[in-house]
């Protein structure tokens, strides 16, 4: 499994995902982080600014959380098969945490 987290800053969840450039991007195995590394995305891929139906640098990931995200990026998430996940945490870390212990 594959979490994305958005965080723009690199230290906290960014409560607007679609104009966040910077993913931490978990790999997640038998339940529990495997690997951790950031994802920077050029102004042009932002969920605001790419094509909602062309292929995007986050379509393998599996969950985007983030501390907030408007309907139509939902819905584009949910087309894509990626789960959408609105969080009050601001650790990226204890968002993922947080995720895995709802599962």
């Amino acid at each position: 499994m594959k979490i994305a987290v958005t965080s723009q800053n690199r230290k906290t969840v960014t409560p607007h995902a679609g104009v966040c450039r910077r993913f931490w991007i978990y790999e997640i195995e038998q339940g529990a982080v495997a690997s951790k590394s950031l994802l920077e995305l050029a102004r042009e891929e932002s969920f605001r600014e790419s094509d909602s139906s062309a292929e995007h640098p986050l379509d393998s990931i599996d969950v985007l959380i983030a501390g907030g995200m408007g309907a139509g990026l939902q819905q584009r998430l949910s087309r894509k098969g990626i789960a959408a996940c609105v969080t009050a945490e601001t650790d990226p870390d204890q968002a993922v945490q947080r995720y895995l212990a709802e599962q």
